[in-house]
């Protein structure tokens, strides 16, 4: 028997179909092993000695033995993870973890193959080859790389920086990058300009032209900069009589895109489809593991010659011969490290135009379009540009048109992009030198330059890919985990800056400057794919790195977090403190002017919960203002505040703000009573205190029960309870305002949808079939959280993983843990103890006695 080890359930089986009875294909469930998750796991002074262990989950741990189980009894192990440093890895790993365990066959062999296709998979096997220690190096290296950077400055942000959570090498410089951006947006100050557009008709075709010389000079950009000189020259518009004085027509030539890399596949399915980057490499994984394209992680976009001409062929079969160019297409790879730049993502069979279903059709669509597209014809277009002149020769408008006379690859596809220019317009009327076109209306558009946009997932990593941070392999996996520790946000599929994420990268930027520059990260990104390419040892890369951040680190994590907070607040004053427009110092104390006190300026402080601005008169003024929390708003001026007296207790009414944002008080001590603010109350007064000081608010008897319906506000928003039974409300307002027949009407609705008649929820997400169960999984929400599920076992998602990210391998991970645990059992109600009687305590003595004995079978077994 031959042993087969892949990564994935499904790549195990489609490959177990395609070899045959004498092999037995056995899926690793990608990494059996990692760095344990603590100081010591890396070592610098024993020459880097790396501690691994096998992944903790039930799932894994049972697999590998199944791996170990069946490897004693192969006569041959065949290593058939993916062809790039993440798949020689997982192999390495295999081998590392039989070898110990003394279950390795005696022979050997790696293969690789760069399609899951029957002929793909039976012509890697006719040519194995040993593992490639090159790359096996670079994985070690990159690993103990961010293992030292992530558990050597973690514990100084957490010390030093409070409500920090982690820095990680890659995700750092890629945050840095988005702050950036933030900063130049700041920074920009918008200019005014001004267009003047004349519109023409010609032989019944309208068209516009605008003004491009004026009084004989050319006008640029920003001539007209204000409305006096825009009116000036619309009148001279108005003013002339135009005529045609010259007709330029250029032939254009446009050639296709290459097929997609790793990156170009993120950026195009981001801005085609709305794709996020992990999304994408998700639906890719599972049209590979299908069979449908090529391996889905390179940096290449070279086509295999068999595939160029299948593509050309189909080609030919789909459009006239003219669409295929008299040669085959080449393109050239930007890798600097060849052994990682594969092919290029392409479909496997050119003959398919669809595979798979949902998001995986659309993905494949747009693969095989551009695959596709990139053998076809030069696309053959014209632009025409027409200059009209007014009478005197002063001032003249230039019309641009563009016509595709051959569309060769756009009749396929056209590459799309995050911030286009003005194209070059339609097509425009036939037209002669000394024709004067009908000039219907003039027109005087006002314009401000607007700021480098914000980053949307295709531009971000583009913008990595052209800096050299990280890998295209990485991309979904960094910007996933900006987001999960709530460093950035997303708005309208744009990058915005949390202010946590601005503290992280001031803080970074002040006292580990090297570390987040762009050309050391991507210096470093060379050096390790020099490693893979065997022209760098691996651990001189690590020695050079470690002698000067372990220094580095160790000096900050002597320094007090107070000093580093003083270092921090001048950094960031022009952003915690940007000038005032009423020309008052950008440091003072609004509740100190408010009540008389001199001298209040404000400074960034540290607390337990994280760093907040204060006023230095604390603790006599009270001002705070919350910072760096995800969601905060630096300009929100949160200070304590007395609305009034309650009339019935003499009592303050105060606004005050806490840890989770404003709430209101009414006395003091533990007798206070308190009240969150909700955002959606348009304006705080004293008489909106105290009705939400109130709450909760009885709308009166149930028709049916007698019992009490209360309105209130709760954790999850406004609602309505009776009888221990809820019903949402859309806001504030309508806690006061329902009445009883809403409230009824609203309970009932509530209770049907809870009840047996409840419609079944729809699922967040459909992935694939289970293995054994053979049963679809879905991803469902839940009354105590989402979970996932065949239709039998119910595995609960951990709280770290959002529903809509789970895959097809998470989710069979925690179904099968979940069923190894059996059905939950109830918990019963323990019996009282009763007293043995002495006798027979007596009798059950000489079986302790063998106890030991049976413990060490035990051990013994386990060995």
């Amino acid at each position: 028997m031959q042993l087969v080890i892949v990564e994935s359930p499904a790549k195990a089986k489609t490959i177990e179909k395609y070899l045959g009875k004498d092999f037995k294909v056995l899926a690793s469930y990608g990494h059996i092993r990692d760095l344990p998750p603590k100081d010591g796991s890396v070592r610098p002074d024993e020459d880097f000695a790396m501690d691994w262990e096998i992944y903790s989950d039930q799932r894994k741990r049972a697999q590998v033995k199944a791996i170990a189980d069946a490897a004693k009894n192969a006569d041959r192990l065949v290593l058939a993870t993916d062809p790039d440093r993440e798949g020689e890895a997982i192999s390495w790993h295999v081998l590392d973890m039989l070898k110990k365990r003394k279950a390795l066959p005696t022979n050997v062999d790696r293969v690789t193959f760069n399609a899951i296709t029957k002929g793909a998979v039976t012509e890697a096997m006719k040519k194995p080859r040993a593992l490639d220690q090159d790359l096996i190096d670079a994985y070690l290296a990159r690993r103990a790389l961010d293992y030292l950077f992530g558990f050597t400055l973690s514990p100084v942000l957490w010390r030093k920086l409070p409500g920090a959570k982690s820095a990680g090498r890659v995700q750092s410089v890629a945050l840095r990058i988005i702050v950036d951006r933030e900063r130049e947006i700041e920074a920009f100050k918008a200019e005014e300009y001004w267009s003047i557009i004349a519109n023409f008709e010609q032989d019944g075709t309208p068209f516009t032209a605008r003004l491009v010389t004026l009084d004989g000079k050319k006008l640029d950009k920003m001539t007209l900069g204000d409305e006096g000189s825009a009116m000036a020259a619309k009148q001279a518009v108005e003013d002339g009589r135009f005529t045609v004085e010259g007709i330029e027509t250029k032939p254009v030539k446009r050639n296709p895109a290459p097929p997609f890399t790793t990156s170009t596949l993120q950026q195009e399915a981001a801005r085609k489809l709305g794709f996020s980057a992990s999304h994408t490499m998700r639906c890719a994984q599972s049209l590979y593991e299908a069979g449908a394209i090529t391996y889905m992680r390179t940096d290449g976009v070279q086509m295999d010659q068999s595939a160029i001409d299948a593509c050309r062929d189909a080609i030919t079969d789909r459009y006239s011969a003219e669409y295929r160019p008299e040669k085959p297409r080449y393109y050239k790879t930007k890798a600097k490290n060849a052994q990682e730049a594969h092919e290029a993502i392409r479909p496997t069979d050119f003959r398919k135009d669809k595979a798979g279903s949902g998001d995986e059709a659309r993905l494949y669509d747009l693969i095989f379009k551009r695959a596709l597209a990139s053998q076809m014809a030069t696309a053959q277009l014209e632009r025409t540009t027409v200059t009209l002149t007014e009478g005197s020769g002063q001032h003249s408008l230039r019309a641009t048109g563009q016509v595709v006379k051959f569309p060769g690859f756009l009749a396929v596809y056209q590459e799309s992009f995050d911030d286009k220019d003005d194209d070059d317009g339609g097509l425009l009327p036939h037209m002669r030198e000394g024709d004067a076109p009908a000039r219907k209306s003039v027109e005087a558009n006002q314009h401000f330059t607007q700021p480098p946009p914000r980053y949307s997932e295709a531009s971000l990593v583009k913008q990595l890919e052209e800096l050299g941070i990280g890998r295209p392999s990485t991309y979904a996996s960094t910007i996933q985990t900006l987001r999960d520790r709530e460093y950035v946000r997303i708005e309208k599929n744009r990058f915005f800056a949390e202010e946590s994420g601005r503290l992280l990268t001031a803080f970074l930027e002040r006292f580990f400057p090297t570390y987040v520059a762009y050309d050391f990260t991507a210096g470093m990104e060379e050096e390790l794919d020099d490693v893979s390419g065997g022209r760098a040892e691996w651990k001189a890369i690590l020695e050079a790195f470690w002698k000067d951040f372990k220094p580095k680190s160790d000096e900050v994590m002597e320094q007090k977090p107070s000093d580093i907070t003083a270092v921090l607040d001048t950094f960031l004053s022009d952003y915690l403190f940007p000038e005032r427009a009423d020309g008052k110092d950008p440091r003072f104390c609004p509740l100190c002017d408010q009540e008389g006190r001199a001298g209040g300026r404000l400074h960034l402080r540290g607390g337990r919960y994280g760093a907040f601005v204060a006023c230095e008169n604390y603790p006599e003024c009270k001002f705070t203002r919350r910072f760096a929390q995800p969601g905060s708003d630096a300009d929100e001026v949160a200070e304590d505040a007395v609305l009034g007296n309650d009339p019935e207790t003499g009592l303050p009414v105060e606004r005050k703000t806490g840890r989770f944002g404003p709430y209101l008080q009414l006395g003091e001590g533990k007798e206070a009573k308190r009240a969150s603010i909700p955002k959606d109350v348009p304006e705080l007064d004293l008489e909106m205190a105290l009705k939400l000081l109130s709450l909760p608010r009885i709308v009166g008897q149930h028709p049916e029960t007698g019992n009490d319906i209360e309105a209130s506000i709760g954790r999850y928003g406004p609602y309505l309870r009776h009888d221990g039974k809820y019903a949402k409300l859309t806001s504030t307002a309508d806690v006061f305002d329902t009445g009883m027949n809403a409230a009824v009407t609203l309970l009932a609705e509530a209770a049907q949808k809870g009840g047996r008649g409840r419609a079944k929820a729809e699922p967040i997400k459909v992935l694939g079939k289970h293995p054994t169960s053979e049963a679809e999984m879905k991803v469902m929400p839940g009354r105590y959280g989402p979970y996932v599920t065949d239709g039998t076992t119910n595995a609960t998602i951990p709280k770290d993983v959002k529903p809509e990210d789970v895959t097809e391998e998470q989710a069979i991970e925690l179904i099968n843990a979940r069923a190894a645990k059996g059905p939950a059992k109830k918990k019963k109600k323990a019996p009282a103890k009763k007293k043995a009687p002495a006798k027979k305590a007596a009798a059950k003595k000489p079986a302790a006695k063998k106890a030991p004995a049976k413990k060490a079978a035990a051990k013994k077994a386990d060995d």
